[in-house]
């Protein structure tokens, strides 16, 4: 293999490494976006680790995050600040998004629970959250921070994302489609399938 085809084969990795560092927290992430499935979080919140795994299951992504924040003051700080990180990172590893799905929608089942989402990775941020959660509180988490963790991510990730609550009454069963769902149409609107360039007639997203 000649170097020319070695960089050529090293750009066709689509991978980001993105650091934030604020008086409020200090986030170290990885992200591979062809990668297995695999994820190691560890932001000293339970909960949205495990969010964050399950994502990161059916997205097919590897990711890595190291995050250290203020839970003395709340948790918000942390939440809002890895789902900016997350965005950026995505956002750098797909690059011009030549040859990308671009678009992709699903509806994903959790026991009662049943969730609808749409995602459009045009550049254009727009979140529509219309998920009305039964509970405040799982174990210490307030569920208001998922609006917030998914306002940050599309606003770095620069993709328009519409979700649905079409029935459910166990928050935890809700949040649960949700991420899961999240993974699964960032899959296929990243997958490579395509081999026709910026999928925009404007020629750039």
């Amino acid at each position: 293999m000649t170097n020319d085809e070695l960089k050529a084969g090293e750009l066709m990795v689509r991978k980001a490494e993105k650091t934030r560092k604020t008086k409020e927290t200090s986030i170290e992430l990885k992200l591979v976006l062809d990668g297995k499935g695999q994820s190691k979080v560890s932001s000293g919140i339970p909960f949205l680790d495990h969010m964050v795994e399950l994502m990161t299951k059916q997205s097919g992504f590897d990711v890595v995050i190291d995050a250290k924040g203020d839970l003395e003051v709340d948790t918000h700080h942390t939440v809002e600040d890895i789902g900016l990180v997350l965005g950026e990172a995505l956002s750098e590893a797909l690059g011009a998004k030549e040859n990308i799905e671009r678009y992709a929608s699903a509806m994903v089942p959790m026991d009662e629970a049943l969730v609808m989402i749409a995602v459009d990775i045009g550049g254009r941020p727009f979140l529509d959250y219309d998920v009305d959660l039964p509970r405040e509180e799982i174990k210490g988490f307030n569920v208001d921070l998922v609006n917030d963790f998914l306002q940050a991510f599309v606003s770095k990730a620069g993709v328009n994302l519409h979700l649905r609550l079409l029935s459910g009454r166990n928050s935890h069963h809700i949040i649960e489609a949700i991420f899961k769902g999240l993974g699964l149409v960032l899959r296929k609107a990243t997958a490579q399938t395509r081999d026709q360039g910026v999928p925009s007639t404007k020629g750039v997203l």
